[in-house]
């Protein structure tokens, strides 16, 4: 895993300031007041911040805006960087400065923050920590991440016990990059699931179920969608029981087709190379269940991913077979290239008789409609359960991870109809992401609150988000460990 650039924290030592190598941050509000940080930056530099802060460019500043004085005299270092931020800026605002000082310190350089006594310096170093990434592992040159961070802080005991969930969340998000950026040769289905497997370390309990025991389990949907690739098929469990003991758990259920090719039913080869992405759903799930793991969050989850490589061969499934689920629903495969759903139901399903959690969670790249109708910007959220849509709609905005509730309906429903089977597994062009959420509604049991994350759009993007570079973004991580807890974790 990318792991996070190590942050140690101290109290401030504003003597240490001058030597520091490698670049300087400080903070500094509208008002242009300095902190005992900043009075010692601006007196080695000779008044160089009191002239920024009464210029006219530092009135068109922003909340969390970045000014980088370059080889400031009087000082080693090599860039100092003036944060505009209130001493109480919102989370955002001291997210989106966090990120600011990732972006600009690159090299090998180290970092010294001048946190003073920032209300909400944890947020910065969040918002560091989810920026400063780069998937490097099949790169031959050096990294172009920088070198350790220290934060001086007034209270620096007081501000490491406050970031350390955050930086949890910022593990968990990039371990849900690194696995979506993968490419498919290295993260084979069974390469998949023994990364799974080492997470036993931090606590979770993990099975893996093979295509043996999936066949005697029924899961005949999934094990259709990989029965043309030389990939084992598997479904991974991870379990996490911080909570009571007979707390029923919250499930995530997360789509693993580490390849997607669209089976017999091919997809065009110009940008096929990006469907090593089609597995985000599963890494999501693998992130989160990583995050709450690592905060020892008090709640009980269980995180089920589905992993399969979807190939044409001469066993592949056929557009027109028709496939027993195991629910025991019949569904004609109309178009191979909507698999993703083949995979999730029979999970679906197996999470419900198995665990009976509370609520359910799925998460997917599953349609291509859904880029259509929202773009890059939100996932469509689709819930049989107003309450708990709304619960997760709260904890997506807390976090600045943009979703969209989506309607479901009857008139959507009729549009898989079959006249062979019960259902088929794609009801054509129109409402494409909405009939995708029908049929999976139909694997839900009437009694469980269920959401459907349709990340198309958001699992990974072609330009840089406000947290992330370009590529894998870790959408969701932040939301579902929000939602967890502020609903799911007990005292």
């Amino acid at each position: 895993m990318t792991d996070l650039t190590p942050i140690s924290f101290a109290a401030t030592d504003i003597d240490k300031i001058a030597d520091h190598t490698g670049r300087v941050a400080v903070f500094i509000g509208a008002d242009g007041k300095l902190s005992p940080g900043a009075r010692r930056v601006n007196k080695l530099t000779k008044g160089a911040l009191a002239r920024l802060v009464e210029s006219d460019r530092w009135g068109k500043l922003k909340e969390g805006d970045k000014v980088s004085l370059s080889f400031p005299a009087g000082m080693a270092a090599e860039a100092v960087d003036v944060i505009r931020l209130e001493r109480g800026a919102k989370a955002s605002d001291a997210r989106k400065a966090g990120a600011a000082l990732a972006k600009a310190r690159g090299g090998k350089g180290d970092l010294l923050i001048l946190a003073g006594q920032l209300r909400r310096a944890q947020e910065v170093l969040y918002g560091f920590a989810m920026r400063d990434y780069a998937f490097e592992p099949h790169k031959t040159a050096e990294s172009t991440r920088g070198g350790a961070v220290t934060v001086m802080h007034g209270d620096p005991d007081a501000l490491e016990a406050q970031a350390a969930p955050l930086l949890a969340v910022a593990e968990g998000a990039h371990l849900t990059r690194d696995l979506t950026n993968e490419p498919a040769n290295v993260l084979t289905t069974t390469a998949y699931a023994e990364r799974i497997q080492q997470m036993e370390s931090l606590g979770l309990k993990v099975d893996v179920l093979n295509e043996e025991e999936l066949a005697k389990l029924g899961m005949r949907t999934l094990l259709s969608v990989g029965q043309g690739s030389d990939s084992p098929s598997y479904v991974v469990v991870m379990r996490w029981d911080g909570g009571a003991k007979d707390d029923a758990p919250l499930a995530l259920v997360g789509k693993g087709v580490v390849f997607d090719t669209g089976g017999i039913s091919l997809k065009p080869g110009a940008g096929m190379e990006d469907m090593t992405m089609d597995m985000g759903g599963s890494a999501v799930v693998v992130g989160t269940m990583h995050a709450l793991a690592r905060r020892k969050a008090k709640a009980n989850v269980v995180g089920l991913v589905g992993l399969v490589e979807n190939m044409p061969s001469g066993n592949a499934t056929r557009p027109g077979d028709v496939i027993r689920s195991m629910k025991g629903d019949t569904v004609e495969v109309i178009n191979t290239d909507a698999e993703g759903r083949l995979v999730l139901c029979d999970v679906m399903w197996y999470a419900q008789e198995q665990f009976k959690p509370k609520a359910m969670i799925d998460l997917a790249t599953l349609t291509g409609a859904i880029i259509i109708g929202l773009g890059h910007e939100n996932a469509g959220v689709f819930s049989n359960d107003d309450a708990f849509c709304n619960a997760f709609l709260k904890a997506a905005e807390t976090e600045g991870e943009g979703a969209w509730r989506m309607p479901l309906g009857d008139g959507y429903d009729k549009l898989l109809k079959s006249r062979i089977a019960d259902m088929k597994n794609i009801g054509g062009r129109p409402a494409g992401s909405i009939t995708a959420a029908q049929f999976l509604q139909r694997f839900v049991k009437e009694d469980c609150p269920w959401i459907h994350l349709d990340i198309a759009g958001v699992a990974s993007v072609k330009s840089e988000t406000a947290l992330a570079p370009v590529g894998a973004t870790g959408w969701g991580v932040a939301a579902l460990n929000r939602l967890v807890a502020n609903s799911y974790e007990t005292e």
